[in-house]
This record gives C-alpha cells, structure tokens and sequence, in this order.
C-alpha cells in the first residue's frame, strides 16, 4: 500500500513480536524517522532505521526508559487472549499503566492502544452497538482492555495525552468462522487504521471498533469519523465457504454474543 507519511521523529511499537506487531513492524518503518521496537520476547535484529529493545512492561523503569524520546506509541503489548487474572495483569494492567505515565514524563504526544471488541463481548449479535456503548467485558482480558481506555481516558483529561483506542476485531490473513464476517479486520486495513489513528490533526481519546468493510457488521463507527479510517477490504469473499462449513445453533450462548467462543473461557480456579 502507499501511504503518506506521518512527520515524526521517534515511534515506537510495543508487542513487536507478537503476531500484529509482526505484521506492523515493516509497515512502519516508513512512517518515521526512527522505529524503536519493543516486546519482552525475543526480537529480530534492528533493521536500518530501527531501534530495538527488549523491555518487560511489568517493569517500570525499563518501560521509563523506553519512552524516552518517542513522539508517539502504537501499543500493542501485552496478553492477547484470555488468562487468569494473574497472568493478566501484569502486562496488560500494570505494563499499561506504565506506558501512560512513560509517555507522560517524557512528553510523548499520542498513544494509539490496542483494544479490543471483547470490551464489548455481552452484547448480542442482533445489535449494533458504537464506540459509546458502556463496556460489557466477556474475559479478564477483555476486562483488562476496559481499563487501558479508562486510562487512556484519564491521561489525556489530567495531561492531554491523547489516545486512539482501537477495539481490534480479529485481524488475520482470512477470517476464522462464521464470527470473522463481522469481525474481521485485514492487515491492510489495520495499517490503514493505525495510520489514520496517528495523524488525525485531533483525537482527544476517540474509540473506534477496527474491522473491515464487512457486510454483516455489529458496530456503528460514525462517531469516530474524524479520523479518517476508510476501510477498502471485506469479510464477503469468505462468506460462502464459512456458511457452508460452520453450522451455527441459534440458542448457542457462543453464537449469540458479540465475543463469541471468549465468554465462555475460564474461570482458571
């Protein structure tokens, strides 16, 4: 894809091993003068123009450090799907945390946080629901996710650090199941998204929902328009195989809410 290219110094990416962080690390590159790389697993050697450093969010001087000097943050760190709250918290709760007031003392202008649509996971499918819907978390993870925006919300009214927190459908090469045709966000799209997310001349702390184009959808965007987010894909091409090969049953708590398979993860006792 072309893009234009954001005027900025320094970003950073957290969650850069992780599977979306491998596949916005590239795409980056060219939005920046210099790409600091992130992840308490193990990272790929810097490629030119890049900067890497491996950092445990739990651990506050290190997250300190790495926000030293960056202009803005695409946050992806953290547990990706759902845990016990133990396992939870450090990174998603804690290592967030941490981010926030990282970026408040080294003045960092933007964060765009990795949220997600399991915010949101108790509601129906027969509804659609916009950014201001009251949160209904379906896991701890998703839970933890309400807390970031909460954050989120806190550090842009207490020091104008603004946030884009995007509630990440399921973002992968196709859609997996019946589910994916509403909640499917492609990787040109994420990175259309993201893009959008960090150049918008204002932002304040918006929510948007990040999926695609899709024609079954449960989330209403308008509200956030003001970041420009067009999406160009779509879940469509993959309806007919996933409809043929997926039988849903309607009294199925599972195919009933927005989260699906999530709300019935856990308890981990």
């Amino acid at each position: 894809m072309s893009l234009a290219v954001p005027h900025l110094r320094r970003l950073l990416l957290t969650g850069a091993a992780g599977g979306l962080g491998r596949v916005l690390r590239p795409r980056l590159k060219g939005w920046c003068e210099t790409l600091r790389v992130s992840d308490i697993a193990e990272l790929d050697a810097a490629a030119p123009g890049e900067e890497v450093v491996r950092a445990d969010l739990a651990d506050k001087a290190a997250v300190m450090a790495l926000l030293e000097g960056v202009d803005a943050v695409v946050h992806l760190g953290g547990v990706s799907t759902e845990h016990a709250f133990e396992t939870i918290l450090p990174a998603n709760i804690v290592g967030t945390y941490h981010v926030y007031e990282g970026a408040r003392r080294a003045g960092t202008k933007r964060i765009v946080f990795a949220s997600s649509n399991h915010v949101t996971g108790f509601y129906k499918q027969s509804e659609t629901i916009t950014p201001q819907a009251l949160p209904r978390p379906d896991t701890y993870y998703g839970l933890s996710k309400a807390f970031g925006e909460n954050l989120a919300q806190f550090y842009f009214d207490r020091y104008g650090v603004e946030t884009v927190s995007l509630r990440i459908g399921s973002s992968f090469p196709a859609p997996r199941g019946r589910r994916g045709l509403s909640s499917y966000l492609s990787y040109d799209d994420l990175e259309r998204l993201v893009r959008a997310a960090l150049t918008a001349p204002v932002v304040g702390h918006t929510v948007a929902y990040g999926v695609s184009a899709n024609r079954s959808l449960w989330y209403d965007n308008r509200i956030a328009s003001h970041l420009g987010y067009v999406p160009q894909d779509s879940s469509e091409p993959w309806r007919a195989e996933l409809e043929a090969r997926e039988v849903v049953d309607p009294k199925d708590p599972v195919a009933q809410h927005q989260g699906g398979a999530f709300i019935t993860m856990g308890p981990f006792d």
